[in-house]
């Protein structure tokens, strides 16, 4: 009963929002708390609904801060020299801007947070999107496949969660699989290759850029509108900060709610020292921290009444137990084709600390290592499918800094995420790193 609710709860959401009956927000609130009350949950929605909005608390800080912090940058015009740098080296083409979009949201996706790489790209290149009339859906798709290919990395969120849900060391579950980071980093070009082709036969040719910095940069969160920029001592300063600022990411030397609490703030500071010019920094951008952070917060409810209603671990439980005795000894590679559509359907954490290791242990009993399942785990569920997927929060964070809608995202990028998995996949196999 509950598995199949969860189910119907699941496929409810992702109807209405491909569909564009309802918004995000209203769906992510809605159709749990309906499934919830249908299943006699009612007397508990508060409680589970609140564990949920305190587990995504801190993403929520951390988005509305950041978001704060590079617009406020994007003010001070700090992304100018890259984005004239971008379009001299594209010379206007909309191919090369749409492969250099890959390029530059990989070299950032090195920090292993796919909220911030989403975060910087979006800021940085959106404008140049703008400029040269090129879509945000194609925008928001390649950053999407540059940040979920480099998601693998040893320190990002898929591989811990794996590790310490198997108790594997990382090594165990990387090493094996880096001819297959390496293909996928490939296949992430040749799909920003073709997109671009797309892209620039749409646009007609070459598009021409304005020569100078346009007044406005954007019309989504995150895209604020171009002060006049900032002297030569304080666009050195923003450097400096914002290089800083990263390397404390990567460092983890914070929590990075707080790293960029304190950044914002002194940020702010700096640039505008006068009380009133603060407050109309903040006036001018909020518009941009509630829509994403609203967006974040009514994920919490979503996730949190699906947890604490059992409906995530019943449909773990109903997944594992329709998998036939004969397909236990493919279960590795079963378990990588599935793992991104089940990302559109189950969390990050209980995808991997929930069904993880109840597949696990479903492959030990058919003499398959564990190390290959979560090899197999990796490969998908998040490395190619959280950046479109709803459960998770960095993705409204690409949705909402991009200015695209969620189910247009889903139909415009689905093939291509897929076709890493799959790429990968095969290589993962053809090098022994998950069995077939």
């Amino acid at each position: 009963m509950l598995a199949a609710l969860g189910f119907c709860t699941i496929g409810g959401f992702l109807l209405l929002t491909m569909f564009k009956r309802v918004s995000v927000l209203v769906a992510l609130v809605l159709t749990p708390v309906v499934a919830a009350v249908i299943g006699g949950y009612g007397d508990d929605l508060g409680p589970m609904a609140l564990d949920g909005l305190s587990q995504v608390a801190p993403t929520g800080i951390m988005i509305a801060f950041a978001v704060l912090y590079f617009s406020l940058m994007i003010d001070a015009g700090l992304f100018e020299p890259l984005i004239r740098a971008i379009l001299r080296v594209a010379k206007n083409d909309p191919l090369r801007v749409t492969v250099g979009t890959a390029v530059l949201t990989m070299c950032v996706g090195l920090d292993g947070d796919g909220s911030s790489t989403f975060l910087i790209s979006i800021s940085a290149l959106l404008p140049v999107y703008r400029r040269l009339g090129m879509s945000r859906l194609v925008l928001a798709g390649v950053v999407a496949l540059g940040a979920g290919v480099m998601n693998l990395i040893p320190w990002g969120g898929p591989t811990a969660r794996a590790a310490a849900a198997l108790k594997l060391e990382t090594s165990d579950i990387i090493t094996p699989l880096l001819p297959a980071f390496a293909a996928g980093i490939v296949w992430v070009l040749f799909a920003s290759y073709a997109i671009g082709r797309r892209e620039r036969a749409r646009l007609g040719g070459l598009a021409t850029p304005d020569p100078e910095p346009v007044a406005a940069v954007g019309d989504g969160p995150g895209t604020p509108r171009v002060a006049q920029r900032a002297g030569t001592a304080l666009t050195v300063f923003n450097l400096l900060l914002t290089l800083a600022l990263l390397t404390a990411l990567v460092l983890e030397v914070m929590p990075l709610p707080v790293l960029f609490v304190l950044a914002f703030a002194v940020a702010l500071l700096v640039n505008h020292p006068r009380w009133d010019d603060q407050q109309a920094l903040l006036e001018r951008h909020g518009n941009s921290v509630v829509l994403v952070t609203t967006m974040i917060f009514a994920a919490g409810v979503f996730t949190g009444i699906l947890t604490g209603t059992g409906m995530i671990g019943k449909m773990a439980q109903a997944i594992v137990e329709v998998i036939p005795d004969g397909l236990g000894g493919h279960l590795p590679a079963l378990v990588a084709v599935t793992s991104m559509p089940l990302s559109l359907v189950f969390t990050p954490d209980a995808y991997y600390f929930g069904i993880l290791p109840v597949l696990a242990g479903t492959a030990d009993s058919f003499g398959t290592d564990p190390a290959e399942v979560a090899r197999a785990a990796v490969l998908g569920q998040m490395t190619t499918g959280f950046p479109l997927s709803p459960l998770t929060a960095a993705t409204f964070i690409l949705l909402g800094m991009s200015g695209v809608q969620l189910g247009e995202h889903q139909r415009f990028i689905f093939r291509w995420a897929f076709g890493t998995t799959l790429v990968m996949t095969a290589v993962a196999m053809a090098t022994g790193a998950v069995p077939l």
